[in-house]
């Protein structure tokens, strides 16, 4: 017998989110992970927000919310807050009942800013990572570290002469004829560069001065891009820590001494390196940290710094097996975490961004790797 197509709008339901989300999903593991770590920065908030006030929107719902972001490659907070709205598994997982109203987006960008001052993704990477059932699968001796590309938010039209100022958009704006009358330019005007030099050291962008113009290797394109970089233990590839700087040729040696430097409590250790840190001076400033340079030789018409001393060792071919995993990181945050083009402006922002991309990637493969042992 056929049913029929009948709408059952009841006034009343008793049935919960938690009812809804089945109990193998693997948004259950990672919320327990993530709640472990919220509970651990719960002193952080308190000292974050005033004892008086309207109260805000909790910072562990919004930290929830980012996290779908980056989980489900949700473009932008306004489409968030739509899909957050029906969506019974996103209520789930940020905490609201079925019944509780969404926050509007332009609210919810203004809370966000709170936790973009107070650092919180670095300290929300390090309390996952620091959870005793995480540590027992990171290496304690072995790392790797890489950088890669974050392309700006900001046209290459933006990138104008410092002496000439301008409004910070991508446009050209208009002009003031000779009869005082105003010109508007088309809202996407053309500009022409034949001719004219253009480098960082005469030039910024007007839409993001952080943003620098910067080509990571010969035969490609430059563009407006942040440099993000990643520590990755070896063992099961996991973020251990993440920055991100401006786009500079040294920009990547810096951030990995940076980020050693930033280990507590450390002996020494290997690191995994490309092509790219094989200088005399990194590698001579890693074995004054007590670490083993294990980067790879770069022997194109010129003497490498990694000489048989490293080279002869199992480990150190190990290491350069090993080290390519941290571009699965780098492929995640891009196609996946919304991190191969920024939707934010300066560098404190994008990094803050960029950071939270790491944690939600250790997230992700967190349940698997907890499950096998």
């Amino acid at each position: 017998m056929r049913g029929g197509d009948y709408r059952s709008e009841g006034l009343f339901s008793y049935v919960s989110c938690e009812a809804r989300v089945p109990a193998n999903h693997p948004l259950r593991a990672i919320r327990a992970i993530v709640d472990e770590a919220l509970e651990v920065m719960s002193a952080d908030f308190d000292a974050m927000y005033s004892r008086i006030g309207r109260p805000s929107i909790p910072p562990e719902k919004l930290l929830r919310a980012l996290l779908l972001q980056a989980f489900y490659t949700i473009r932008s907070e306004r489409q968030l807050m739509e899909q957050m709205d029906y969506n019974l598994l996103f209520r789930w997982f940020v905490g609201l009942a079925m019944d509780a109203p969404i926050w509007d987006v332009t609210v919810f960008t203004k809370n966000r800013e709170r936790l973009l001052s107070g650092d919180v993704a670095a300290k929300f990477l390090s309390a996952i990572i620091n959870q005793a059932r995480v540590q027992a699968l990171l290496s304690d001796d072995h790392f790797s570290v890489d950088g890669t590309l974050i392309e700006a938010w900001a046209s290459v039209k933006s990138f104008r002469p410092k002496d000439e100022g301008g409004p910070g958009n991508d446009d050209d704006g208009g002009s003031v004829s000779g009869h005082g009358e105003q010109k508007t330019a088309p809202s996407n005007a053309g500009r022409d560069f034949r001719g004219e030099k253009r480098s960082n050291a005469t030039h910024a962008s007007t839409t993001d001065p952080d943003a620098r113009l910067f080509k990571k290797a010969r035969g490609q394109a430059a563009r407006l891009c942040h440099m993000a970089h990643v520590l990755m233990e070896n063992r099961n590839g996991l973020v251990v820590d993440a920055i991100l700087t401006q786009a500079t040729g040294t920009a990547e040696r810096d951030a990995a001494l940076t980020m050693l430097g930033r280990m507590e409590g450390r002996h020494r250790i290997t690191l995994g390196a490309d092509k790219n840190y094989d200088t005399a001076a990194f590698v001579e400033a890693l074995r004054e940290m007590d670490v083993t340079p294990h980067v790879a030789q770069n022997n194109s018409n010129r003497r490498s710094a990694i000489d048989g001393r490293t080279t002869r060792h199992p480990g150190y071919g190990l290491s350069q097996k090993i080290r390519k995993r941290i571009e699965e990181v780098f492929g995640w945050a891009k196609t996946c975490g919304t991190m191969r083009k920024t939707r934010h402006r300066g560098q404190h922002r994008v990094g803050w961004s960029f950071t939270l991309s790491a944690a939600a990637y250790n997230l992700i493969r967190l349940p698997k790797l907890l499950a096998a042992t």
